[in-house]
């Protein structure tokens, strides 16, 4: 096999989550060191386990790419030392030497969210109050991901204390969209989605309370999983249930593989740990559409503003999946949504009780975000009537959308009400004329996964007349998530969005 036909074949990626393309033994990475980046994580592992790239070469070629590229997009952030990292690197190579495989990240580079702590690593939570803050030790997702060999070279940018979808913050800056750096990348995972369409990253994690996984993998063309609620650790495991982390991939492989490094295991730290959700990677497959029932649930009949050319663009993917075998029909749940909108802002405003310290001393409060200002300020205004009202809402909603279900196998909404903006812009003010009240209004598209704890996958939905990418959010029942992502796998050769690559820009 010459070059370019390991290239070929390798970019087109596996059919089955145990088939992955190979470096022919006779062509080592140092002769390719442009083509590393684009394998998928999926057969970069596979190449690492085989020892047909060394762990040296891969990191070579990322920082290498990151040194090109980061400069414009602004993904990576606390990026570590060259040197430092192609040490570890030396360190993975020499263990393969000794027999020691420490699993299907091993060697792999890799950046977390800056909401999560990596010792060593600054710890900024996207917050001047924290710019100089340095992680003295791993999150319990850090750890899973170190223990499967990973090897963190920085972080990912992030909005402050990830409110907001749109990843920009006084430390760092703004984070630009893989496919156009002056547009927004989503958030509060921008980073590493961008990180990800630009090929900088092989596979990213982050969180989601409010489509932090989904509206930024739809920005960057890219898979985005939001699992159901207690299958993988964020935070507080008896907290309000509203945020989960998750994996994001270049394909549904690579999300799957690390979603399962994600999981939490039950013990007395994640008590609400599902159980035997998830079977082995291996056991993943595509799904046959023709047995599938969809539910197309679009702008909530008019309830919801939607820029111009989104709906059409899901409604394209979706006849190609009924071109395929699947029924869609259009659906709507019995439900008041400008209630459930009341219901998600009480309990946001509940989820930041604990951060009335900040906004309390003076010195801490200057420093925040107007954003965070107004979240805390609410807070402090709900009662525990707010609170029931809002919790005996969300139970109401979690039994109507169940409804649906005895219908419908899945569900599939638009990912964003609005294509990538400006990255200037903090927040849409208005969406074809109707005006946003709140800073995050404009998402107000995804909250119903959310509040029912579903799993969730945002796949790409192609892409306008000005190439600004768009992604469809396909919800499955509490605990499937292996059929939600097993239809994504089938979705993929469907529609063949996630073949579209970007046209990098390097600095100016």
């Amino acid at each position: 096999m010459n070059r370019r036909e390991f290239v070929t074949r390798s970019l087109q990626g596996s059919l089955g989550l145990g088939a992955s393309m190979l470096l022919p033994r006779s062509l080592l990475a140092r002769e390719l060191p442009a083509e590393i980046p684009e394998l998928s994580a999926s057969a970069l592992s596979a190449a690492i386990r085989e020892r047909q790239v060394s762990c040296v070469e891969v990191m070579q070629a990322y920082l290498d790419r990151i040194h090109r590229y980061n400069p414009t997009y602004n993904a990576i952030v606390s990026l570590l030392d060259d040197e430092a990292l192609l040490s570890e690197a030396r360190g993975a190579d020499w263990a393969l030497d000794r027999g020691e495989y420490r699993g299907w990240m091993h060697g792999m580079p890799h950046a977390a969210k800056d909401l999560t702590a990596v010792a060593g690593l600054r710890y900024t939570s996207g917050s001047p109050i924290y710019a100089d803050r340095v992680a003295t030790s791993d999150s319990g997702l850090v750890a899973r991901m170190r223990a499967r060999g990973a090897i963190f070279i920085g972080k990912t940018n992030s909005p402050e204390f990830g409110l907001g979808s749109q990843s920009y913050n006084p430390v760092f800056g703004a984070t630009g969209s893989a496919y156009n750096p002056t547009l927004t990348s989503g958030g509060s995972s921008g980073g590493a989605a961008s990180g990800l369409g630009t090929r900088m990253l092989p596979v990213a994690d982050g969180s989601d309370a409010m489509g932090s996984l989904r509206n930024p993998g739809a920005f960057n063309n890219v898979i985005g999983f939001r699992p159901s609620i207690g299958l993988v650790a964020a935070g507080d495991p008896l907290s309000k249930g509203l945020s989960t982390s998750g994996p994001m991939g270049r394909t549904t492989e690579d999300a799957v593989r690390l979603l399962h490094t994600l999981v939490a295991d039950p013990g007395p730290d994640q008590p609400l740990a599902l159980h035997q959700v998830l079977s082995d990677t291996g056991q993943f497959d595509v799904l046959n559409l023709r047995d599938l029932k969809i539910g197309w649930l679009g702008n909530y009949e008019g309830y919801l503003a939607m820029e111009p050319g989104v709906l059409d663009l899901c409604e394209s993917s979706l006849a190609s999946v009924a071109a395929a075998g699947a029924v869609v029909e259009p659906t709507v749940p019995d439900f008041d949504m400008s209630a459930l909108w009341q219901c998600w802002l009480d309990l946001r405003h509940w989820s930041r009780v604990g951060m009335q310290d900040l906004y309390v001393r003076p010195d801490t409060r200057a420093l925040l975000k107007p954003e965070l200002v107004w979240e805390i300020e609410n807070s402090l205004a709900l009662t525990v009537r707010d609170i029931r009202r809002a919790n005996a809402v969300r139970s109401r909603w979690y039994r109507a959308i169940h409804r649906l279900f005895d219908r419908y196998d899945l569900l599939a909404v638009p990912t964003a009400q609005v294509f990538p903006f400006s990255k200037d812009v903090h927040w849409p003010p208005e969406i074809d004329g109707r005006e946003m009240d709140t800073y995050h209004r404009w998402m107000e598209v995804v909250i119903a996964g959310s509040l029912a704890g579903l799993p969730v996958v945002n796949v790409p939905a192609g892409f306008d007349a000005q190439g600004r990418p768009m992604g469809m959010q396909i919800m499955g029942r509490f605990g499937d998530d292996r059929r939600v992502l097993e239809f994504a796998q089938a979705y993929e050769p469907v529609t063949g969005h996630l073949e579209r690559r970007p046209r990098l820009v390097e600095p100016a």
